[in-house]
């Protein structure tokens, strides 16, 4: 079986401690010849809906890799480790939702297996670090080669664990979406998909805010509200020199209103 050139990491596990070095590290020695590539270790601690659209919106635009995501609150539990199978890529980490919204965005599922066989694993596995000790192994034996059907039984994609729809509703002049991701800039990213901002002309109101419809930051003045598409096509808020979030005093799963004036 070919191997693949490239590996990503997601993680929730931060800068501060030793985990990402750790993970690093476990690829280095299975797969000495791939490169990583960190997508990023600053997901909110145990948020899988946030790493889960972070992966999203990030693995179409890097190339074909073993793509692994470890949002884990559950780890250690009764929750499978899994390896899904994609047009674009492998997908490995916890049956917890994490991998899916990324499985759709790389082609949709083919085929998957349940992480069961423990040669593959680290010699002695933490119950608190599958990262370093199920995840990595696994993703660096498929990166040299290894064939995904050694690592366990297959599974029905139906069986999978998947994360709630985020809320989107649409009426006459309106629209209410759910929160899904607010980044570092205090850019409010909504579910709801971009083009949907053509059918809210004009001046428009955000949780109660005056905004523009626009297509960039700019288009706001100074301290103003712009409601635009954002990078990766949904809609968004932010406000041109400030953070939208604080703003309009929202996180991630609050649901906000957009109304014409």
């Amino acid at each position: 079986m070919p191997g693949y050139d490239w590996i990503s990491l997601t993680t929730d596990y931060g800068l501060s401690d030793g985990f990402v070095a750790a993970c690093h590290g476990v690829l280095a020695r299975t797969s000495p010849a791939a490169r990583v590539i960190d997508i990023s270790h600053l997901v909110p601690p145990g948020d899988v809906a946030r790493g889960a659209a972070v992966l999203a919106q990030t693995v179409t635009h890097l190339p074909r890799a073993v793509h692994v995501a470890v949002v884990d609150p559950g780890v250690g539990t009764e929750r499978r480790p899994i390896a899904l199978i994609t047009p674009g890529g492998i997908l490995v980490g916890p049956d917890n939702g994490l991998l899916l919204w990324a499985a759709r965005e790389l082609g949709g599922i083919v085929g998957g297996v349940h992480l069961t066989n423990e040669k593959w694993f680290a010699g002695r596995v933490s119950r608190t670090f599958h990262g370093r000790d199920v995840f990595a192994p696994v993703a660096g034996r498929i990166a040299a080669g290894a064939s995904l059907m050694d690592a366990g039984p297959e599974i029905d994609p139906a069986s999978l664990t998947i994360l709630p729809d985020p809320v989107v509703a649409i009426g006459d002049g309106w629209l209410e979406s759910e929160v899904l991701t607010i980044d570092r800039f205090g850019n409010v990213q909504l579910a709801a998909d971009g083009s949907l901002l053509a059918g809210l002309p004009g001046q428009i109101v955000v949780g109660g805010c005056r905004a523009i419809n626009g297509a960039t930051f700019a288009d706001a003045p100074q301290g103003g509200m712009v409601v635009f598409p954002d990078s990766a096509e949904r809609l968004a808020v932010a406000v041109n020199g400030g953070r939208a979030a604080v703003v309009l005093g929202v996180t991630a799963g609050d649901v906000l209103r957009i109304t014409t004036d």
